[in-house]
């Protein structure tokens, strides 16, 4: 996929397929037009990740993107068209050019190799890069104090992360990639790393509750900052907190025997978590 293909050539309409498309309709219109700059952002780079074109092409598009961002971060216009929106939100919420490039690390672990069977180690770098580097620059647009900041963006992202993972298993392992941890299959007796053996053996559950666990744990933590914080700044990721943990009980009811079912957040419940916060 080259950098062209891969262009933002609408934030809201990218956005709007996301679960967190709700939380951040909420916003304010300038900071609501800054979280879809940055979700366009990070669909264009995944769409490369997931691509499964060659991997020098692949690669040589995400450094491209590096190039774009390196550029808009110093304050000059990128190359590419359709960019200005990016540009404006990282002006305005002083968006830091680590945390775009950590995404695309991030990505680029996808691109170098299929992920299967990590160790705890390196899921959780790949998860700081691809969700909690997203959470670091959200926490700027939301307006989240910058000693809580990172913390809840740590938290927070890693459980969105793990969720996402126990969420899709049959569908990353149709890319061949299988983030279980590596000790965690060993703990339930799986040694196989093939996406679909494990998929396929009777033992997945075990093998998916710790990470279940650690996933409610970065939740908790998440709580605890976020009822440290101004309740306006916290009031979108409360939102989130909220369809994901509905995501990760639908997962955990559902169980990991096949047919896994796509779990998904019932519209009431979202309705729900936007009563509950007072945002309508």
């Amino acid at each position: 996929m080259s950098l062209a293909e891969s262009s933002l050539p609408s934030a809201q309409a990218r956005a709007s397929g996301s679960s967190f498309y709700t939380a951040m309709r909420i916003l304010p219109r300038r900071q609501r037009e800054a979280m879809f700059e940055i979700y366009a952002f990070c669909r264009a780079v995944d769409d490369i990740a997931d691509d499964g074109g060659e991997v020098k092409a692949r690669r040589a598009a995400l450094a491209q993107w590096r190039a774009e961002i390196a550029s808009l971060c110093a304050g000059k216009p990128g190359h590419l068209g359709g960019l200005s929106g990016l540009g404006e939100a990282i002006r305005a919420f002083d968006l830091q050019r680590e945390d775009f490039f950590a995404v695309i690390d991030g990505m680029e672990m996808d691109v170098v190799a299929d992920i299967q069977a990590p160790e705890w180690a390196t899921l959780d770098l790949y998860c700081d890069r691809v969700a909690s580097a997203v959470g670091r620059l959200s926490v700027r647009v939301f307006g989240v104090p910058r000693v809580e900041g990172p913390a809840l963006a740590h938290h927070l992202g890693r459980a969105f992360q793990l969720i996402n993972i126990l969420r899709d298993l049959d569908e990353d392992a149709a890319m061949s990639r299988l983030y279980l941890p590596r000790e965690a299959l060993l703990a339930a007796g799986i040694r196989a790393t093939a996406p679909q053996d494990v998929l396929a053996d009777p033992r997945l559950g075990e093998a998916c509750a710790p990470v279940v666990a650690r996933a409610r744990e970065h939740f908790a933590q998440a709580m605890q900052i976020m009822a440290r914080c101004p309740r306006r700044s916290v009031r979108a990721p409360q939102l989130m907190g909220d369809v994901y943990q509905a995501i990760l009980a639908g997962v955990v009811a559902r169980g990991f025997a096949p047919p896994r079912a796509k779990v998904r957040v019932p519209r009431r419940l979202i309705l729900l978590a936007l009563l509950r916060h007072g945002l309508i």
